[in-house]
């Protein structure tokens, strides 16, 4: 039950940031470090692939009580924003939100080992 709604919640974390990055396109992106993005078809891009991630975390954990794409987005995520901050010296909320995906990822992985059957595979079939 606990690692259900945990994630709900991450889903819909990523919800709100495709909102601000989809339909508050300017606001978003300021309010993450960069004021000035242009064009903002790739903000925007960000948005709707935010959506898409979402629906797949859902998708995976209520039909196969799975969430390997949430482990596999959130790792990747955290690689390429320290990436890109140590490469484009970006603007400090990319540590922020490394940090924060990091510790989602993390988090459903304890509460899936402190929860659920340890010798469950992270994507159970059928």
């Amino acid at each position: 039950m606990v690692e259900k709604w945990l994630i709900v919640l991450i889903a819909l974390h990523s919800v709100a940031i495709g909102f601000f990055l989809l339909f508050l396109t300017r606001w978003g992106t300021a309010f993450g470090g960069w004021p000035d993005v242009r064009p903002l078809f790739f903000a925007r891009q960000a948005g709707i692939f935010h959506f898409v991630a979402a629906t797949a975390y859902l998708t995976e954990w209520f039909r196969y009580r799975g969430f390997v794409i949430l482990i596999l987005a959130k790792g990747t995520a955290v690689a390429f924003l320290v990436a890109m901050y140590l490469v484009d010296g970006g603007p400090w909320p990319l540590l922020l939100s490394a940090l924060g995906d990091g510790s989602m990822a993390l988090l459903v992985l304890a509460v899936h080992r402190r929860t659920g059957d340890e010798d469950a595979p992270l994507l159970r079939r059928g």
